[in-house]
C-alpha cells in the first residue's frame, strides 16, 4: 500500500513564500520510487506540472514557475518539498504530490495554496 500526504499549505500574499512537503509511505519492500513532483489544479482548469525530481536530484519545472519555486528531495525519507517563492495570485490551486512507483503513478489528497492581494 502506498500513501502521500502533503503538508504546508496555506493562504499568502503575494510576493510570499510557502513550503510544501509531501511524504511518500509504502507498506511492505521491494518497492522503488522513480520520479517524485508536483502538479498543481486551479478551479475550471487542467491539472498541470509544477515540478518533478528525478532519482538522481535533476529537476524539471512547469514554465509558469520557472525561476520561483525550487523542488527536491530526500530519498532516505521518501520525500519531496516544494519551496515556492514569489508567489502571484495565479499560483491559487490545490497542489498535489505524485509518485512514480514501478511506473504507476500515485497522487496525494493536496493541499490548497491561496494567494492574495
Amino acid at each position: 500500500q502506498v500513501q502521500l500526504e502533503e503538508s504546508g499549505g496555506g493562504l499568502v500574499q503575494a510576493g510570499g513564500s510557502l513550503r510544501l512537503s509531501c511524504v511518500c509511505t509504502i507498506s511492505g519492500s521491494g518497492f522503488s520510487i522513480n520520479t517524485m513532483g508536483w502538479y498543481r489544479q486551479a478551479p475550471g482548469k487542467q491539472r498541470e506540472l509544477v515540478a518533478t525530481v528525478f532519482t538522481g536530484g535533476s529537476t524539471k519545472y512547469g514554465d509558469s514557475v520557472k525561476g520561483r519555486f525550487t523542488a527536491s528531495r530526500d530519498n532516505a525519507k521518501n520525500t519531496v518539498y516544494l519551496q515556492t517563492d514569489n508567489l502571484k495570485l495565479d499560483d491559487t490551486a490545490v497542489y498535489y504530490c505524485q509518485a512514480d512507483i514501478w511506473g504507476y503513478d500515485y497522487w496525494g489528497q493536496g493541499t490548497q495554496v491561496t494567494v492574495s492581494s
